[in-house]
C-alpha cells in the first residue's frame, strides 16, 4: 500500500446497516414475498445480527499485513530480462500514487461509481440486484461493491449464492472499518484479474499495452476497465471489437458521471490503440541459466517466496557470452558427429575468476530436448583433468617445484584386497621427468606417486577448499580423476587458479532486491587468498606447458593460458578445463547412458578444439594478461 495513506480508526456507526435495511424496503416495497421476508429478517437483526451468525468468517485484519503474491523476473548481468517467474498468478504490486488517473476513475465508473460515498456496501445497489436476480430466477446483476469484490477474490470462493452475498456484505463492512478508501481501492487494483493469467494493473498494463500503468491513457484506461467483467472473452487479443464495444460503454459511463467531457470521450473512442503481447506466459530467454538461478535462490529462499515473491533477480550471466557459449556448443557438437565422435552431450560453464561469477553456461545441445542441466546436476569423472589440485598440493609442500623430478616407472601399491599397477595412457614408461612435462603430456604414473607422497587426504582438503563439495574418497587411482564431478565445480576451482589462489563462492547471482527494491541477498565478491601464492604461480607456470607443447596445443588461442585435458576409461569422459586470469571455462563432452564416445577419443584432440573456439570469441576485445610469475612471492 501506498506509504502516505493512513488507517482509518473502526467505525461504529451503524448508519450502513440502516440505510440498507431502508434502501431494501423502500426499493421492493412489499409486493415480492422472499424479497419481504429478506427485509423482515434483517430488519429484525440487522446486518450486526448477521454478523455474529458469520462469526466463522475470516479476521479481515491480515489485510494489514497482506502482501499479494507476485512476479519475480530475472535479468542478466546488464538488465536484459531473461524470465519471469509466477506460481499461480503474474503480478506486479505498485502503489496507487503511482497508478493513472484515467484508470482510476474508469474502473469505478464502470465497477462501483459510488465507492468513495459507501461504507463497503452500496444498499440501493444491493437492493436492485436483488430485485432483478429474483425476476429472472437467476443471477443477472451482481450490486457488488469494489470491496466486496475484494473480500470476494481474498476470502470467499467465487460461488454464487445468497449465504455467499451476505458473508461479502459482513466482510466489507469490517474492512471499511479498518481501511482508507485509497487502501482498499490499492488493494483492489493490485488484486484483480485482467485476463492471460496477470493480475493487477500493473502487469495487465505492461501486457495489453506495453507500458507501465502510471502512463496509460484515457483511451487504454477505459479498455482495461471495461476488461474486468469478462477478461478472457472481452481480451482485445482475441476479440477487439467485443474489447471496443465494451470500453465505449465505460467512456459512456465517465460521461455520465461528469468525470470526464463528450469531448474526451470521442476522443478516446477514436484512439488508435497500440496492443502490446501476452507476456503472462513468456518463456526464458536462457532456460538453464534460469533454472540454476532459481535452484539457487530456492536453496536461500524457498520455492514459493521464488514464485510469489516478487524479487527482481540480477543474474551474473553475460548475454552476449552465454549466446556464443550455445553456439559454440551447438556447432561443437555437429564437429563431432561429422569426426564419428558419438557424443550426445555437451556441457559448458565459464567463471570470472576475479569475482567467481559465472558468466555462461550450457547445460546439454538442446534444451528443448532435454532439460537435465549436466553443468550444475551431472556428475562425471574428469579424468586427467584431476591432475593439477595433486600438483598444487605438491608444489604446496614446499618439497617440489615444476622443475622437480619424479620417476615415470612401474609401481604398485595396496588397493582393498587387490594391488593396483597405474599405467600411463600409451602403456609407456619415461623413466624420470620433471613435473612440468609430467604435466604437459599427461602421464599418469608420476601423478600417482605424488598423491601417495603428499598424502590424498591432503589432495581432498585442498578440493574442498576450492569449493568441490562432490563426495570424494581416497582411493590410489584418485590423482587420475576417479571421482564424479560436475563441470562448474571444476571450472570454478579452476578459476581459483586463474586467480592467483584468491576464491569466493562460485555464484549465478549477483544481488536480489523485492519489488520496492529493498535488498534481499547481495553476492558482491569477497574473496580470500586460500592458496599459496607461490605454489599456484608455480602450477600456473606448468599449466601453460600443456597448452605450449602438450597434450592441448589445439587449445592455443594466441595468449597466456592455462589449462588441462581429461579423457576417462574407455572413452566415456572427455574434457578440457582451461584458463585466463580473466577467464576459467570447463567444456565436458560424454554421454547420458555413460557409453564410450569412441575409441581413441580424448580431450586435447576433440574438446580443446571447442575450448579454444569459445574462449577466442568471449575474449575479444580483452587486454591480454600474463600470469604472475612464482618469482614473485615466496617459496614455502
Amino acid at each position: 500500500m501506498s506509504s502516505n495513506t493512513l488507517q482509518q480508526k473502526p467505525n461504529t456507526n451503524q448508519e450502513p446497516v440502516l440505510q440498507f435495511i431502508r434502501a431494501a424496503s423502500k426499493f421492493t416495497g412489499g409486493t415480492l414475498l422472499g424479497v419481504t421476508m429478506l427485509t423482515s429478517s434483517v430488519v429484525a437483526g440487522g446486518l450486526v445480527g448477521l454478523a455474529i451468525s458469520f462469526r466463522n468468517l475470516p479476521d479481515v485484519r491480515v489485510l494489514r499485513t497482506y502482501a499479494p503474491t507476485e512476479t519475480t523476473h530475472i535479468y542478466d548481468v546488464k538488465g536484459k530480462l531473461l524470465a519471469s517467474l509466477h506460481g499461480e498468478a503474474n503480478r506486479e504490486v505498485v502503489p496507487l500514487d503511482k497508478m493513472s488517473p484515467h484508470l482510476k476513475r474508469a474502473v469505478m465508473a464502470i465497477e462501483d461509481s459510488y465507492f468513495y460515498q459507501h461504507h463497503g456496501v452500496n444498499a440501493g445497489a444491493l437492493a436492485r440486484a436483488t430485485r432483478a436476480n429474483w425476476i429472472e430466477g437467476r443471477t443477472v446483476e451482481g450490486g457488488s461493491t469494489l470491496t466486496m469484490q475484494l473480500v470476494k477474490n481474498l476470502f470467499l470462493t467465487p460461488k454464487r449464492a445468497f449465504s455467499r452475498k451476505l458473508a461479502e456484505s459482513v466482510l466489507s463492512l469490517r474492512v471499511e472499518q479498518i481501511f482508507t478508501k485509497d487502501q482498499i481501492l490499492e488493494m483492489y487494483l493490485n488484486q484483480v484479474y485482467w485476463g492471460h493469467n496477470t493480475y493487477g494493473a500493473q502487469t495487465a498494463a505492461q501486457s495489453y499495452f506495453g507500458k507501465s500503468v502510471t502512463n496509460l491513457d484515457l483511451a487504454e484506461s477505459a479498455m482495461m476497465a471495461g476488461l474486468i467483467q469478462s477478461p478472457e472473452t472481452l481480451t482485445p487479443f482475441a476479440n477487439l471489437k467485443g474489447a471496443k464495444q465494451r470500453q465505449q460503454e465505460v467512456l459512456n459511463r465517465m460521461v455520465d458521471l461528469k468525470w470526464i467531457t463528450p469531448e474526451e470521450a470521442q476522443a478516446a473512442r477514436k484512439q488508435p490503440l497500440k496492443l502490446g503481447t501476452i507476456t503472462s506466459f513468456q518463456t526464458s530467454q536462457s532456460p538453464y541459466i534460469t533454472e540454476a538461478a532459481v535452484q539457487e535462490l530456492t536453496k536461500r529462499f524457498g520455492r514459493d517466496a521464488v514464485l510469489k515473491g516478487g524479487m527482481r533477480v540480477q543474474t551474473t550471466i553475460d548475454t552476449n557470452f552465454q549466446r556464443m557459449a550455445e553456439e559454440v556448443v551447438k556447432e561443437g557438437h555437429g564437429s563431432l558427429i561429422a569426426q564419428g565422435v558419438y557424443a550426445d552431450q555437451m556441457a559448458l560453464v565459464s567463471v570470472d575468476p576475479r569475482t567467481h561469477f559465472v558468466k555462461a553456461m550450457v547445460g546439454g545441445v538442446d534444451y528443448r530436448k532435454s532439460q537435465y542441466n549436466r553443468a550444475i546436476q551431472a556428475v562425471r569423472q574428469p579424468g586427467s583433468a584431476f591432475k593439477p589440485f595433486v600438483y598444487y598440493a605438491a608444489f604446496a609442500s614446499g618439497k617440489y617445484t615444476p622443475d622437480s623430478t619424479v620417476d615415470d616407472s612401474p609401481v604398485g601399491y595396496p588397493d582393498g584386497y587387490e594391488m593396483y599397477y597405474p599405467q600411463n595412457y600409451d602403456g609407456s614408461f619415461s623413466g624420470p621427468i620433471s613435473i612440468r612435462q609430467a604435466l604437459a603430456v599427461s602421464r599418469n604414473v608420476p601423478a600417482v606417486k605424488l598423491g601417495q607422497e603428499v598424502g590424498l587426504n591432503k589432495v581432498i582438503d585442498i578440493c574442498r577448499t576450492l569449493g568441490i563439495r562432490s563426495p570424494i574418497e581416497p582411493v590410489v587411482s584418485l590423482p587420475l580423476g576417479s571421482v564424479d564431478l560436475t563441470p562448474l565445480e571444476m571450472a570454478g576451482a579452476f578459476a581459483t587458479f586463474a586467480s592467483g589462489g584468491w576464491y569466493s563462492e562460485p555464484t549465478f547471482i549477483v544481488q536480489v532486491t523485492d519489488s520496492s527494491g529493498n535488498v534481499l541477498l547481495d553476492n558482491t565478491p569477497k574473496p580470500q587468498l586460500v592458496l599459496d601464492p607461490w605454489a599456484v604461480a608455480s602450477l600456473n607456470s606448468a599449466m601453460q606447458g600443456v597448452i605450449n607443447g602438450g597434450t592441448a596445443t589445439a587449445a592455443n588461442i594466441g595468449r597466456p593460458a592455462g589449462g588441462k585435458t581429461g579423457t576417462t576409461t574407455s572413452e566415456r569422459d572427455i574434457w578440457f578445463v582451461g584458463y585466463v586470469p580473466q577467464l576459467a571455462t570447463a567444456v565436458w563432452v560424454g554421454n547420458d547412458d555413460y557409453t564410450s564416445i569412441g575409441y581413441g577419443a580424448t580431450g586435447g584432440t576433440f574438446v580443446a578444439p571447442i575450448w579454444r573456439n569459445f574462449m577466442s570469441r568471449a575474449l575479444q576485445g580483452t587486454p591480454v594478461e600474463s600470469f604472475r610469475p612464482a618469482s614473485d612471492f615466496p617459496r614455502p
